[in-house]
């Protein structure tokens, strides 16, 4: 089997990831970007197949079941996240690909494709940053909020398991970093 170029940036909700994924994308146009599958709504800025494949609970088990799904799980109640195959395996025989997925879904990827996958764990300078981020995002009720607190403190208890931690305290510095680990990762 020939060797995959696989980069997973994970991070809890808020961290930057998305933000980085997009500028790695803007500096490395070579990168494909792997879209994934949700059940959840899209939000106002989102589009279908670019942001993420916006599914209906059915279909979405309907892939887990004919095996079409990398990694996925319930990552907030009821809502759905998931890596489809084709969408990795299709555009990383080609060009390397690019991951913007939950933490438990990159160690999962990273277990399946070992040396052929680079995983980036994005960092919050700190929870009480992270909470900010959250806030000034506006996008949470309540009881969202809480759950993305609580799962964000387990995630950041997962980031050893990674090949590399960067800390978001200032974006540029940030993606200038991730950018260089993956440079590092495409020539070894």
């Amino acid at each position: 089997m020939p060797t995959l170029d696989i980069i997973v940036l994970t991070a809890p909700s808020g961290a930057g990831k998305t933000t980085i994924a997009h500028r790695v994308m803007e500096a490395m146009p070579d990168v494909e970007f792997s879209v994934s599958a949700t059940t959840r709504a899209p939000r106002s800025d989102e589009t279908n197949g670019e942001d993420y494949y916006f599914v209906s609970e059915e279909r979405f088990h309907e892939l887990a079941d004919a095996g079409e799904l990398l990694e996925y799980e319930e990552v907030y109640s009821g809502d759905y996240y998931g890596t489809l195959r084709s969408e990795v395996e299709t555009k990383a025989a080609e060009h390397p690909v690019l991951l913007d997925i939950d933490v438990r879904g990159a160690l999962n990827v990273k277990r399946r494709y070992g040396d052929d996958a680079l995983l980036l764990f994005i960092a919050p300078p700190s929870m009480e940053e992270l909470r900010r981020r959250l806030e000034t995002r506006g996008t949470e009720s309540d009881d969202s909020f809480r759950t993305r607190i609580e799962r964000a403190e387990m995630e950041m208890q997962q980031r050893g398991a990674c090949d590399a931690v960067v800390v978001n305290d200032d974006l540029d510095r940030a993606v200038e970093e991730t950018l260089v680990l993956i440079r590092q990762f495409l020539n070894r």
